[in-house]
């Protein structure tokens, strides 16, 4: 699972994850204007309820984190909304620490927000194939990036963790290739009905030639 709980991660770890958390969620904050409230609070709405349904996987269980889906909608905003979802889960169902909300804010958000920055502009050189690829490649390596991040939270807080991080990378490669699909398929649906959420233009056909008859040629008398 990805929300890690109280009492697990050392001060320092805390103080790190908390500070990065802030400077982002700042910066999302300062990024969305009017416009992007609905779209920020409906991918929250979704990660939080995407995060209730879990699913054991040996010692540990997943669930959707939809990371790479909010990087490359919502991109540094996703800060903010992550922040929010794993608020309420603490709060309402105890996934998580209170304490770990900086750190698994920063797992969570991060590499969503850094790889929709480095593939978004891709969106719009390909066809719906390569969006989709594009799109799975962003879910998957999200995930991977969350791990990856738990991973190093806990070998950073001590020693002890280190042996069991295998198990903890291990959990998450099924749900890799979970969202590789759920956002592959929806990179692809948002670029056909709802272009602009990715920053794409629109499809406008472009206009029919006019064409304009030759003038006939009028003999004049002499």
């Amino acid at each position: 699972m990805a929300h890690i709980p109280d009492g697990v991660l050392s001060l320092p770890v805390l103080i790190g994850g908390g500070a990065l958390a802030a400077a982002g969620i700042g910066l999302g904050l300062r990024a969305i204007d009017e416009r992007d409230v609905p779209k920020t609070a409906i991918l929250a709405a979704l990660f939080f309820v995407g995060s209730l349904f879990s699913v054991p996987i040996g010692p540990s269980s997943i669930h959707l984190l939809l990371g790479g889906t909010m990087g490359l909608v919502l991109g540094v905003a996703t800060f903010p909304a992550v922040f929010v979802g794993l608020l309420l889960q603490a709060t309402m169902f105890g996934f998580g620490g209170i304490s770990t909300l900086g750190v698994d804010t920063v797992n969570m958000a991060l590499p969503g927000v850094v790889l929709g920055v480095l593939a978004r502009p891709l969106l719009g050189r390909v066809s719906t194939a390569g969006r989709v690829a594009i799109g799975a490649g962003v879910g998957a390596l999200a995930v991977a990036g969350t791990a990856g991040g738990m991973a190093l939270a806990l070998a950073l807080s001590s020693p002890d963790y280190v042996p069991s991080l295998g198990v903890v990378v291990a959990t998450q490669v099924p749900l890799a290739a979970i969202e590789a699909v759920v956002t592959g398929v929806l990179v692809a649906h948002l670029a056909r009905v709802k272009p602009e959420v990715l920053g794409l233009t629109a499809f406008e056909p472009a206009p029919l030639p006019v064409v304009v008859p030759a003038a006939e040629s009028i003999e004049v008398a002499s």
